[in-house]
């Protein structure tokens, strides 16, 4: 689990599956909250809640396991039926970045 950086990305929409395939995480804020896109093992992909810290004080997930990039991008996160496509446009993206 990396850090926010201070910086948001500028990325359109295309760009971000290719983002996510090079950097394998990368920060969401989108009405008033903020979530964490990251990959598992380079295999599976989920969007994690960062307001909510589990036992281990990892974020916990919210939304299914998704084998492939760009079905992730379209699946629902958060318990609703919001998606990474559906809130784009409202979102700002950061990246994520290692721990110094």
């Amino acid at each position: 689990m990396g850090m926010k950086a201070g910086d948001a990305l500028d990325v359109s929409f295309e760009e971000l599956s290719t983002y996510l395939l090079a950097k394998h995480s990368v920060y969401m804020d989108v009405d008033g909250s903020s979530y964490y896109l990251t990959d598992v093992n380079d295999n599976y992909w989920r969007v994690q809640d960062t307001s909510k810290l589990n036992e281990k004080g990892h974020y916990t997930d919210c939304s299914e396991l998704v084998p492939s990039v760009f079905d992730f991008l379209n699946a629902p996160f958060g318990g609703g039926a919001d998606t990474i496509a559906s809130v784009f446009d409202r979102a700002v993206f950061y990246p994520s970045v290692k721990p110094a």
